[in-house]
């Protein structure tokens, strides 16, 4: 992810840790590290890590993300991983009394990004086999549960990460004013420019009505808006606009 996406409007995903509790295996550890790094991540820490997260396996499933292997932080403890962070979300499946009000990794990913202008945050994950214990939960400002099929609803680890930090990074993208978190979308100021110069166009070459030009504009103005037009699309149509001045221009030259 580029550079622009790691900090907009006052939000660091640098903020942002990812703290995997126990992991036991090598592959998911190398495989978080590339779901990290596709979508601007950087702070990896593990927990009592029961595998070897330096190894060849973990390695070969980070690919260009090893960096982030060996810059990965180890703790004997969880509240040593979370010490220096003010919000943390734990990923969990289990549904209990002192389990109210979960998040969606959707509304993740908005909700934590405001904490990165303060401070430090982390998304928790839990051991393969059984999540995050209790204890663990408790150390939790909010939970994340993913929604799943009934018939298989625990996920992989490094699939959970993924679907997690994929989210953030849309709500970055939304942050920017993107759509999707692909492109700066233009400003209310650049497209209204453009409508007034489109409708100049078109009243000077006839195609709308000058008794109720804004009848068809209406139409115009909802066909771009569903296109979430871009400052670069925005340059195009003045572009067109202007080459259908200029030929009309030089038609009336003509018969004059």
């Amino acid at each position: 992810m580029s550079k622009e996406l790691e900090k907009t409007e006052g939000f660091s995903l640098k903020n942002i840790c990812v703290v995997l509790v126990e992991p036991q295996g090598a592959l998911n550890i190398g495989s978080v590290c590339r779901a990290m790094m596709n979508f601007g991540f950087s702070d990896l820490r593990l927990v009592s890590p029961q595998a070897d997260h330096l190894c060849d396996e973990a390695r070969r499933m980070a690919v260009k993300a090893s960096v982030l292997l060996e810059g990965a932080r180890i703790f004997d403890d969880l509240p040593s991983a979370l010490e220096d962070c003010q919000m943390t979300l734990g990923t969990t499946r289990r549904f209990g009394k002192y389990r109210e009000d979960f998040l969606h990794p959707d509304e993740a990913g908005d909700f934590l990004l405001p904490w990165t202008e303060k401070g430090r945050a982390a998304f928790l994950f839990g051991r393969e086999d059984r999540g995050l214990l209790t204890s663990e939960l408790d150390l939790c400002h909010r939970f994340i549960t993913i929604p799943t099929d009934e018939n298989l609803p625990s996920m992989n680890l490094a699939q959970a990460v993924a679907v997690c930090l994929y989210e953030t990074a849309r709500a970055v993208g939304r942050a920017q004013g993107k759509s999707s978190g692909r492109k700066r979308l233009a400003s209310g100021k650049v497209l209204e420019g453009m409508y007034a110069h489109m409708r100049r166009t078109l009243l000077d070459i006839g195609f709308l009505d000058p008794q109720n030009p804004d009848h068809i504009l209406r139409s115009f103005r909802r066909i771009f808006g569903r296109a979430h037009l871009n400052d670069r699309e925005v340059r195009i149509l003045h572009g067109l606009w202007s080459r259908i001045d200029w030929i009309e221009g030089e038609r009336r030259k003509g018969k004059s």
